[in-house]
């Protein structure tokens, strides 16, 4: 073989290599981009939020929708939305700061919330949606003392598990600080026989 036509094969192998190469890196960093700032997959370790979300159930979070965080930083993009009553969100555990949680929002800045006979009271009426009344809440936790009425701090949420029998949630260790906010589950993708829009 001439060494005209092996450098000529070393030149097209190595363009092949340095194709690959930077192919490879654009979908990683591409898949990076997605994962921090627009949607990421989690996993559902616990029965906290059954019937809804089961253990070994994966989902996917929308990061973008209440402001994603830039990493290192403390600097956001502008939020779609303010987080609802009834979203089911993921966010850093106030307790545990590198540990994700995930709970249904009930109480909004501002707000009192009660719970009583079960049954969740915001400013002192009921939550009739059946997002809530279809379960029975506990009183547990020095935040869900019997009758006692709480009011949710300035740019601060009260979650809870929907199985309210098996959930750590606010009524044991407060709320959730805005600034741990990771974004909303809206889609169960694992396992097939559970793929569904999350409500």
């Amino acid at each position: 073989m001439s060494s005209r036509r092996l450098t000529n094969k070393k030149n097209k192998l190595k363009t092949i290599v340095r194709d690959w190469a930077e192919s490879i890196i654009f979908a990683l960093l591409l898949a990076s981009i997605v994962r921090t700032f627009i949607v990421q997959p989690f996993k559902i370790p616990t029965g906290s939020m059954r019937p809804t979300l089961v253990e070994g159930d994966v989902i996917l979070v929308n990061k973008f929708i209440y402001g994603a965080k830039v990493p290192f930083t403390k600097l956001g993009l502008p939020a779609v939305r303010k987080p609802k009553r009834g979203d089911i969100i993921v966010f850093f555990a106030p307790q545990e700061p590198n540990k994700h949680f995930i709970k249904r929002l009930i109480g909004l800045p501002g707000e009192t919330v009660q719970i009583h006979k079960g049954t969740i009271y915001i400013n002192n009426k009921p939550l009739l949606d059946p997002l809530f009344n279809q379960r029975y809440y506990y009183n547990r936790g020095d935040y869900a003392r019997e009758d006692a009425s709480i009011t949710v701090p300035q740019d601060s949420y009260f979650v809870l598990g929907d199985n309210s029998a098996s959930s750590l949630d606010s009524r044991f260790w407060g709320f959730v600080p805005k600034s741990k906010l990771v974004g909303e589950a809206i889609l169960i993708y694992w396992p097939p026989t559970r793929i569904r829009i999350i409500r």
